[in-house]
């Protein structure tokens, strides 16, 4: 990104649009941009503004910057950490592992498929109910990329 270039180190495509194995994704784009000091990034919150992202801060994890863009029809969610931060790591693990591991991708895929069924409007419950199995998979990720 652009508005980024000073800071800007990296950036990847994550999550399930990321996983063609994982048979249902919403149509929003995932992206993680690594920077070199993630305090910078708040400088650059106005601009940011004006391709239609919405700065709301580390929103629940320490370290990160996020920009949902496209409002209740959301489009984009940038993810921004620092570089070394270990939810980088997380994030582009939890990634191979699914594309390594298709059948834990599908069955991600199908919750995901019943939980949208279950709750259309609820975006809360929607990400409650994949959340154990998120985080089952994020320590399966953590091992396989340990090698164990």
């Amino acid at each position: 990104m652009k508005i980024f270039k000073k800071e800007h180190i990296g950036i990847h495509h994550i999550g399930s649009t990321s996983v063609q194995t994982v048979c249902y994704a919403k149509p929003i784009i995932d992206i993680l941009l690594v920077v070199k000091n993630i305090e910078q990034v708040d400088i650059y919150n106005e601009q940011i503004k004006t391709l239609g992202y919405e700065p709301r801060g580390e929103n629940g994890i320490i370290g990160r910057r996020y920009f949902p863009k496209g409002n209740e029809k959301r489009t984009h969610h940038l993810h921004i950490f620092q570089g070394g931060d270990e939810n980088i790591k997380t994030h582009l693990n939890f990634k191979e592992y699914l594309i390594n591991h298709p059948q834990d991708a599908q069955d991600y895929g199908e919750l995901k498929i019943k939980l949208a069924s279950l709750y259309p409007d609820d975006i809360h419950k929607y990400q409650q109910g994949k959340e154990h199995f998120v985080n089952g998979l994020v320590l399966k990720a953590k091992k396989w990329a340990a090698g164990a």
